[in-house]
């Protein structure tokens, strides 16, 4: 069995004919399909060609989530993220989960600090639910472009980020995203290179907090994440075996890479069983 922890429906070019031949594809059983709302002037308008039937709330509604749902209802697991900033958030979380069986917090991809005290507010509702939180983190880079933005930071960085898996202890949180999987290695690279390439060094963030914080898990997909792997072969197999019961397959996207690599890394079953399916069903049953 094979769980895709992180996609999104209508996502660079797949409708739902093309996402369930692409599962199919990739042996891929179950999808997490995942929502992102934010404001019009949060996201960079080039998303428009990668998700075209944005809401009035974001570039991935709710609702096409609930579509692929509602035609696939053995193959998909429904993620919802309402903006916490919104005063009615968790009660449209709350009425998803009771209508239409909302079982992620996710994605969560705002120009926030994600201890923010509306999202510890949210967080802890999700933690109350059983509901895993899926983040998406960024840091602001040159971009080389003036409009609408120079940049597009999401979270407010690892710390922020931290701050909340530490003040949210009975939630479960998944790191995502260049901003999180920078932090794998113990430099400063994530303050000038989205995706850093090169050796990992020691007493990397991410490390650290998954040892300190049993509620942070990792969302692999992406190519943030395959990067994060993939830069140092040897250390990517030492970060799968040590972290095993806390690492989540997923992919963002529609490629096979991860699948590729964490097949060649000569993995004993029992911890590739966990990565593709054992810990998504322990969080989501």
């Amino acid at each position: 069995m094979i769980i895709d922890c992180h996609n999104h429906p209508d996502w660079h070019g797949h409708n739902f004919d093309a996402f369930v031949a692409n599962m199919a594809r990739h042996h891929i059983d179950v999808t997490w399909l995942l929502s992102w709302e934010a404001p019009r002037d949060e996201f960079d308008p080039v998303y428009y060609k990668y998700c075209p039937h944005p809401g009035p709330d974001g570039p991935i509604p709710f609702a096409r989530c609930l579509a692929y749902k509602e035609r696939a209802p053995e193959k998909f697991i429904l993620g919802y993220a309402p903006d916490p900033r919104r005063p009615d958030a968790i009660d449209l979380l709350e009425g998803a989960i009771a209508v239409y069986g909302v079982q992620v917090y996710g994605e969560l991809k705002l120009r926030m600090c994600y201890d923010n005290p509306d999202a510890l507010r949210m967080f802890r509702f999700c933690g109350e639910k059983k509901l895993p939180v899926t983040v998406h983190i960024d840091y602001e880079h040159d971009t080389g472009h003036r409009y609408p933005r120079p940049n597009w930071w999401y979270g407010g960085g690892f710390a922020a980020f931290a701050r909340a898996v530490r003040a949210c202890p009975e939630t479960i949180f998944l790191g995502h995203a260049p901003g999180f999987w920078a932090h794998i290695s113990g430099d400063d690279k994530h303050l000038t290179e989205a995706y850093p390439q090169g050796p990992v060094a020691p007493d990397g963030l991410v490390p650290k907090l998954l040892r300190e914080c049993p509620n942070l898990y990792c969302d692999l997909s992406a190519g943030s994440g395959i990067r994060a792997l993939t830069r140092d072969p040897a250390f990517g197999k030492d970060f799968v075996l040590e972290f095993q019961d806390r690492l989540l397959y997923g992919r963002d996207y529609f490629d096979n890479a991860h699948q590729e690599f964490l097949n060649s890394l000569e993995l004993p079953r029992e911890v590739l069983e966990k990565v593709y399916f054992g810990n998504a069903v322990r969080l989501v049953p």
